[in-house]
């Protein structure tokens, strides 16, 4: 039986790292930042603060709203009011595009007449990390279909990418796509903690060739269009690509960070703040895909626990 290093102390250390980052920001921010409303087609809003967005679909019968926002920034008590002065109809669901806490808290505003609606794999997340969300009555596993009355939402599925229940809302007469946390276009994720990379690719791919799509609608940054895939899967690619041929050559996680540039995407958003957390998660996501030709002994497993630097991902003895 072969034993295989664990990236528990990467895990542990970025993860606290990250939190203790995160209780900094928030004890800081100023919340309710820039908060509006914006109609993109006939029956779809876009509505947001401090740079995060959902959006919402109006029919003749009833709204779907998508999304929550960040807990601490009152933007979902706001949105309820606004649309209630706004739209005479109710708002029947809450379309919950992945598990991811800004994206889903305080949708409750909404429980008094709305369902939660999510992929399948949604439930499990929202309960384990105890979300401060609604939680879906209606799931689905590949697609459906919401009628809200003159106008249809389709909920899609391609299969995980930035997490493994994150779906993409489009509005196809409309030519709408709402693609929370996927059109990232020229910025960087800021880590691939939850993703699988190789299905995010191909995610992407199909994204980028969806008929009917003239309006992408991201969860964070400009409203965009299709293109915006395409510039996320050449930098998610390049990456991939860059740290699997140094794992092959034998470099350990230590060199990569020294070694990897990424020059050629300097001009995406986030390439200084965030290339060194791509760079470790996605060698963390790599080493468990691949194997290398000559097995990892037992005093190398404790080593490499110990000692990140002693992580060998290759046949070549340092």
């Amino acid at each position: 039986m072969t034993t295989r290093p664990t990236l528990f102390i990467t895990a542990f250390l970025f993860a606290g790292l990250l939190s203790f980052a995160s209780s900094a920001f928030s004890a800081e921010r100023q919340w309710g930042v820039n908060r509006g409303i914006e109609q993109v087609s006939k029956s779809v809003y876009r509505w947001g603060s401090d740079n995060q967005y959902g959006a919402y679909v109006v029919g003749t019968r009833s709204i779907a709203v998508v999304d929550g926002h960040y807990c601490g920034s009152g933007t979902m008590d706001w949105l309820k009011q606004e649309i209630e002065k706004r739209h005479d109809m109710p708002v029947r669901y809450v379309i919950l595009s992945h598990d991811h806490q800004d994206h889903n808290c305080n949708t409750q505003v909404f429980s008094d007449t709305a369902t939660a609606v999510g992929h399948t794999n949604l439930v499990p997340h929202l309960v384990r990390e105890k979300r401060d969300s609604m939680i879906p009555e209606i799931t689905f596993e590949t697609s459906m279909e919401i009628d809200l009355g003159g106008v249809a939402v389709k909920l899609l599925y391609f299969g995980p990418s930035h997490s493994d229940n994150l779906i993409q809302v489009h509005v196809p007469a409309e030519k709408v796509l709402i693609a929370v946390d996927m059109a990232k276009g020229r910025s960087l994720f800021p880590d691939y903690r939850d993703m699988d990379v190789h299905s995010t690719l191909k995610v992407m791919k199909q994204l980028a060739i969806l008929e009917d799509v003239e309006i992408v609608l991201p969860g964070h940054g400009a409203i965009s269009d299709q293109q915006s895939f395409s510039d996320g899967y050449k930098y998610l690619k390049a990456l991939r690509d860059e740290v699997l041929a140094l794992m092959v050559d034998g470099k350990t996680l230590p060199e990569m960070r020294e070694i990897i540039k990424m020059e050629e995407f300097s001009d995406y958003r986030g390439h200084d703040l965030h290339l060194d957390n791509n760079i470790v998660t996605m060698w963390g996501y790599l080493y468990r895909y691949r194997e290398p030709n000559q097995r990892i002994t037992q005093q190398e497993a404790v080593e490499c626990r110990e000692d990140l630097s002693k992580c060998r991902t290759s046949n070549i003895n340092e």
